[in-house]
């Protein structure tokens, strides 16, 4: 048990280095000629990264054997939801100085704007209800249902990426190619997994014997 905690602390480090790489960069004023563009591509990058690692986890585990990669989702999630949240901030505060009719007139003109925020509201749910008391008020099965949204979601985050480069889409293309295939893996799955439960057995065919008054 002790191993399996200590696990967490590496795993958390890792997932915090993209953060503290742009805050290094930002104490040194090393954020290029154009920091916003620098600061909202970093987070949106790391944010469709972490939301392709959370749809890997369930293949990963199954693939290498390693039922203990499921401990980690919940805290890759998170940091999901953390980096959109930065990228949002980034778009909110540096960009739009919160000015919320430029926003509503942004959103309403940019569609890969629009895409973007309902991936990120999206996630909201998500990193609320992820602790275990949120799934015993929810219950497993509805809990599992309202966390399929993370598919969405990254589906979102790759159209608003492709929607919102002008001419190089290689880098939005890869990342709908690895989302696609963790998607389709899942399809897959559910499909043999149909296959292979069992079926109800069936009543056998046995003919009421009849009374010696009917013989």
């Amino acid at each position: 048990m002790r191993k399996r905690n200590w696990l967490k602390i590496p795993v958390f480090l890792v997932c915090l280095t993209p953060a503290l790489w742009l805050a290094w960069r930002f104490w040194h004023e090393d954020l290029t000629l154009n920091p916003l563009e620098y600061i909202t591509h970093f987070t949106g990058d790391w944010t469709i990264r972490f939301l392709a690692l959370v749809l890997a986890v369930t293949p990963l585990r199954r693939l290498l054997g390693v039922p203990a990669l499921i401990k980690y989702r919940r805290m890759v999630g998170l940091f999901a939801f953390f980096y959109g949240a930065l990228h949002f901030l980034t778009y909110l505060w540096l960009d739009k100085l919160f000015d919320l009719s430029q926003i509503w007139k942004d959103t309403a003109k940019r569609p890969f704007i629009t895409a973007g925020f309902a991936a990120f509201v999206l996630m909201a749910p998500l990193a609320i209800t992820s602790t275990a008391g949120w799934i015993r008020r929810l219950g497993g099965k509805r809990w599992r249902q309202l966390h399929r949204l993370v598919y969405v979601s990254a589906l979102a985050g790759v159209v608003h990426y492709y929607w919102l480069v002008k001419s190089d889409v290689r880098l939005p293309l890869l990342y709908g190619a690895i989302v696609g295939v963790l998607l389709l893996y899942r399809v897959g799955a559910a499909v043999v997994g149909n296959r292979r439960a069992p079926r109800p057995a069936r009543a056998p065919n046995v003919l009421p014997r009849r009374s010696l008054s009917e013989r």
